[in-house]
């Protein structure tokens, strides 16, 4: 004979449990995936929080990262949900691929979850389900364990909100990775804001080894100073058609200063 308040206590202990047994995700990343991250990688993959944002340069390797962290999430929390959620189908897809190819070095053999297209199943129960980030059609998913938004500063607000509760039964892991894309929108409200639930990691292209100096001066000259600054350098930046800066107006209110036009 068991009640539901039992059997939560033996789900915390079980937890509890699994996660003294669970090696580090840095080391089952070299050890058993053959990824060797960075320095900068190995600070966000050693960071354990809950609440997690990557404001990050281009080409950085954020999508590899999450791919890893997700996958250690499956492999060793058994019947977990793993929820990728992108702008795009193809983009989930792609996250969900480069999971499944870490997978694959593990021995699971490829395969869905019979429900979903983009989707892997782990031979514990665990699964990683990609998303497109339409509101209309990403409904239906609850306790999820870690959920990752990728390019997050492209998806729009009323997704965030209607992803976030798939966190509440499970008490479920957020993580958001992105490049800016302006002062506006979910990202960029959380990055600039005071609330210490969440783990900031900015990691600039000039911080990052794979890319070169030479290239960054490159794309400056060809892209020029703005949008260099957005892609490589982590800045926020206003719409150029915008006829006042972003963080004037909001000083002005603040202020109680008006705006007369």
């Amino acid at each position: 004979m068991w009640t539901f308040g039992e059997s939560g206590a033996r789900s915390r202990k079980q937890a509890r449990r699994e996660n003294a047994e669970t090696p580090g995700v840095v080391e089952f990343a070299r050890a058993r995936l053959g990824f060797l991250p960075d320095a900068r990688q190995e600070e966000l993959m050693r960071a354990g929080a809950k609440r997690c944002m990557v404001n990050c340069t281009r080409q950085w390797g954020k999508s590899t990262v999450a791919a890893v962290m997700a996958v250690h999430r499956a492999y060793f929390r058994a019947k977990s949900l793993v929820v990728v959620a992108c702008p795009t189908e193809k983009q989930s897809a792609e996250l969900v691929w480069k999971a499944r190819d870490f997978a694959i070095k593990l021995g699971v053999r490829r395969r869905g979850d019979g429900s979903n297209r983009i989707s892997l199943r782990f031979p514990n129960g665990s699964r990683i389900v990609g998303i497109p980030g339409k509101e209309a059609t990403l409904r239906g998913y609850s306790a999820v364990s870690l959920l990752i938004i990728d390019e997050a500063s492209r998806v729009d607000d009323a997704v965030y909100k209607a992803l976030r509760p798939m966190l509440a039964v499970g008490d479920g892991d957020l993580w958001l990775l992105s490049t800016p894309f302006g002062k506006r929108g979910f990202f960029f409200e959380n990055w600039a804001g005071r609330d210490e639930d969440w783990a900031r990691v900015e990691a600039p292209a000039t911080e990052c080894p794979r890319i070169s100096k030479e290239f960054l001066e490159e794309e400056r000259r060809q892209l020029g100073d703005l949008w260099f600054r957005q892609e490589y350098l982590c800045e926020f930046i206003d719409d150029e058609r915008q006829m006042f800066d972003r963080d004037v107006v909001m000083g002005a209110l603040e202020d109680g200063t008006q705006i007369t036009f």
